[in-house]
């Protein structure tokens, strides 16, 4: 049996979301952020030493990351054409765009979070003002280009297909969800960008992504 060692506001729900798209019996362990610093308790540590989520454990078998996660489950459980063929054209768009979300996409967005929280209520006073001006520089030079010009690439992207590897859904698609629905809650993503706000819209009225949603409970990641 597979369990999803699920923590609260985090990557994982978008692997129970792949696993409700497979239609595979699982199990859901759940952790809880420590409420002040965010971090994830020392129990997911007994799971996997860096005690980070998502992580799963299947018959004996831990696998963490992301991509990780979800290759090995297209690899072992897919029966319903959630990756394309070896070999033909589209899976080297869904190959890519697996490795994108998090090699790519997330890193400008969790970088626009630790600077938005430099100058936040837990930076001592005394120094920011210091840090905010920090910020506002970083923002503006580096994260802000990045971002646009990633959402940029992306929406030129989908410009000529429905999904990111092609005519159809797949698993590639779950990878990126949680970028994009960053990018929405706090990095400009929005209208102005139709190809990206339909495809947003899309895996949001996807009944397995809603099932997801009424197993993980709230889905705080993109505060």
């Amino acid at each position: 049996m597979i369990v999803v060692h699920h923590l609260n506001a985090s990557r994982s729900q978008r692997v129970l979301w792949l696993l409700e798209e497979l239609g595979v019996p699982y199990e859901v362990k759940r952790y809880q952020r420590d409420p002040k610093t965010l971090l994830a308790p020392a129990e997911l540590r007994q799971v996997h030493p860096l005690g980070k989520s998502p992580v799963i454990t299947d018959d004996g078998t831990t696998v963490a990351e992301s991509g990780a996660i979800v290759e090995y489950l297209i690899d072992r459980y897919d029966r319903t054409g959630l990756r394309p063929p070896v070999g033909a054209a589209d899976y080297q768009h869904y190959r890519y765009w697996l490795h994108y979300a998090e090699g790519s996409a997330m890193p400008p967005l969790l970088l626009g979070l630790v600077a938005s929280r430099l100058a936040g209520p837990n930076v001592p006073w005394l120094i920011r003002p210091v840090a905010r001006r920090i910020a506002a520089g970083l923002q503006q030079s580096f994260i802000t280009p990045q971002i646009t010009r990633h959402l940029d690439f992306m929406e030129q992207e989908l410009a000529t297909r429905d999904w990111f590897a092609g005519p159809d859904f797949t698993a590639a698609d779950i990878q990126m969800s949680v970028p994009l629905e960053v990018a929405s809650a706090r990095a400009g993503l929005d209208a102005t960008r139709p190809k990206l706000w339909s495809w947003l819209h899309r895996i949001h009225e996807r009944p397995a992504y809603q099932r997801a949603l009424a197993v993980g409970g709230p889905y705080e990641l993109v505060r």
